[in-house]
């Protein structure tokens, strides 16, 4: 009998992502690809340069391919060092490659801004007339999107300047903040000894993981220490976000961006009116976790949590560790019963070393899917430490995976989503795994125990995103009115936007005000976090569209994440039977969240650890 494969020996091969075009491989085949891509992108500037508005349908068409062309190996050259920094980054060869590719395919895309700019300057009558053309039947919902940023393009000269300068600019202070979190070790010798038998700190996300324990001591003294090792560098990292702030600020200015979320719902392709809907809506039923906390503050035995007291587990059950093997078999027969195709291909990540998954020191933390290109496959990290938690994430991003797999005939242009739907295809998968997991459970402590996961999972991603939403607008605010912040400053608006939420059903502790600190999204993709809410509420709404239709709903997902990003949101969903002008579309989301929580009461009662 062979010996099941532990998370210890899952580590994904990046090399055939450059050696399938550059057999040398590694950072030779990277400059091998670097150089084709820079080539090929002067030859496209000298054939096109200046005659976008002279192009016919075929000539657009033909102009399309090149760029495919150019975009597969720019891709790749940068998937495999971003992917090479992320599994160590504390590697300096491996952070010089992510420089070198970074400037590099900068001063490809700055070759090839021509073509956007002399393609979104033409009437829409002779755009359109374009669009008919055979040959850009996986372009055509891109080059349309393209077009809706005219009102916010700059000169030729101006952007040139702008995409020239970003990897010294923002890319460097994203990249420095990755660095500086990535290394951020925690002490807790004394406070969860088997943890570190040797007194060596240990990794962030290792640290957290350990807010789930069901000893208050434990919980409580892990917070501490993860307070005390955010606190050196703690300035720096205030001070890289003020830059950005500012930075950010600068640039919605020039592109005529009325507020500093406009430009992220463009790219997102919502209105800003349709975001503050969903914003507001999630505000509105903030009482949803505050009931929450006040149960499980009852279940505990506390008469209030602390914010350390949140993710603790509340059953012995809940505590059980979840082997490798036996979580992806979990996952995959979740899958299967859904759609075969769904686990086949979520077979492949694991089969065909696609998967990185146990926590390393210098690897970044918590976990992703990086699609690469459509003529290659997705990779995932994770940081697997063997909790629950970690096996729905691992159907989290295999959801990505799967999304991103499926979609991958649809081409560089229109594989991906705007990030409002990304999260779709990730929460139904990590939904399914949680009806199997649920349904496969009787006893009403442990069903208890599964419902606070799926309810604590639901605040995470709609509830405390949709919090954090609230802090990134009043930061952009504050730093727009104010001037630079400073790190009291940020703890305020972070204490206030979490307050906001969690009303008096959960004590804010004073170190608490550090935690924004470590949150790579408000750095790098600003804006970004209440498209999880977004996609969240979606996919309830999906899966309950499933959960009436039954199998034959399964064909019609397929198609949704098959179709990528080539068309607009409304409908992309429409494929599923979803209207998402509907006003009720975010309502009923959130009423099956408050159906979770009804349910977990029930199960409190039952199982008699509260009062009926």
């Amino acid at each position: 009998m062979s010996t099941p494969v532990q998370h210890t020996d899952v580590a994904w091969d990046l090399e055939p992502l450059v050696t399938e075009v550059a057999p040398e491989g590694g950072a030779a085949g990277v400059d091998r690809l670097l150089d084709e891509a820079a080539e090929q992108a002067t030859a496209f500037a000298s054939t096109y340069q200046g005659k976008v508005a002279e192009l016919d349908g075929a000539g657009l068409a033909a102009a399309i391919a090149a760029l495919t062309e150019i975009s597969d190996r720019i891709g790749r050259a940068a998937s495999y060092a971003s992917l090479k920094f992320a599994e160590d980054t504390t590697k300096p060869e491996h952070g010089a490659l992510l420089a070198k590719v970074e400037e590099r395919a900068t001063a490809v895309q700055t070759a090839l801004l021509f073509f956007d700019l002399e393609w979104t300057a033409l009437d829409d009558g002779r755009a359109e007339e374009l669009l008919g053309a055979d040959g850009l039947e996986r372009a055509r919902h891109y080059l349309r999107t393209v077009r809706r940023y005219k009102a916010h393009q700059l000169s030729e000269p101006e952007e040139r300047i702008l995409a020239e300068k970003q990897t010294s600019s923002r890319g460097a202070w994203d990249r420095l903040f990755d660095e500086l979190t990535s290394v951020i070790e925690v002490d807790v010798s004394d406070v969860v000894p088997s943890l570190s038998p040797d007194g060596a700190p240990v990794a962030l996300d290792v640290a957290l993981s350990q807010l789930t324990n069901p000893d208050r001591d434990v919980r409580r003294g892990v917070a501490s220490a993860v307070t005390t090792a955010l606190q050196p560098g703690l300035r720096t990292r205030a001070f890289i976000y003020n830059t950005l702030l500012q930075d950010k600020a600068v640039e919605d200015r020039l592109r005529s961006f009325g507020s500093w979320i406009a430009s992220r719902n463009l790219s997102n392709e919502a209105s800003d009116e349709s975001v503050q809907a969903l914003v507001d809506a999630v505000q509105e039923a903030y009482d949803v976790p505050q009931r929450w906390y006040r149960l499980k503050a009852r279940i505990l035995g506390l008469e209030r949590l602390s914010d350390f007291d949140r993710m603790a587990s509340i059953t012995a059950a809940d505590e059980a560790e979840f082997d490798w093997a036996t979580s992806t078999d979990l996952v995959f027969s979740s899958f299967d019963a859904f759609a075969p195709e769904m686990g086949d291909v979520a077979r492949r990540f694991v089969d065909e070393g696609w998967i990185d998954a146990p926590p390393r020191a210098g690897k970044r933390g918590g976990a992703f899917c990086a699609y690469t290109v459509p003529d290659h496959h997705p990779y995932v990290l994770l940081n697997w430490t063997s909790r629950r938690r970690d096996v729905l994430t691992l159907a989290h991003e295999l959801g990505h995976g799967i999304h991103a797999y499926l979609a991958r005939d649809r081409g560089p242009f229109e594989q991906t989503t705007p990030l409002t739907l990304a999260e779709t295809a990730s929460v139904f998968g990590e939904t399914l795994v949680f009806d199997r997991l649920l349904a496969e459970t009787t006893d009403p402590q442990a069903r208890l125990g599964l419902l606070a996961e799926q309810i604590e999972g639901s605040i995470a991603t709609i509830f405390r995103q949709t919090a954090m939403n609230r802090f990134e607008d009043a930061v952009h605010t504050a730093r727009r009115e104010e001037g630079e912040l400073s790190v009291e400053r940020f703890g305020e608006l972070w204490h206030a936007t979490q307050t906001a939420m969690l009303g008096d059903a959960v004590e804010l502790t004073d170190g608490y005000r550090a935690w924004w600190s470590y949150v790579p999204h408000f750095i790098g993709t600003p804006g970004y976090v209440y498209a999880y809410a977004y996609g969240q509420l979606m996919a309830l709404s999906v899966y309950g569209r499933y959960r009436e239709e039954g199998p034959s709903f399964a064909p019609k997902y397929l198609e949704l994440l098959a179709t990528g990003g080539s068309k607009a949101p409304e409908d992309l969903v429409a494929i599923a039977g979803l209207d998402l002008t509907d006003p009720g579309f975010w309502r009923s989301g959130l009423a099956l969240v408050r159906e979770q929580l009804e349910q977990a009461e029930q199960a409190a009662a039952d199982a008699g650890v509260v009062e009926r």
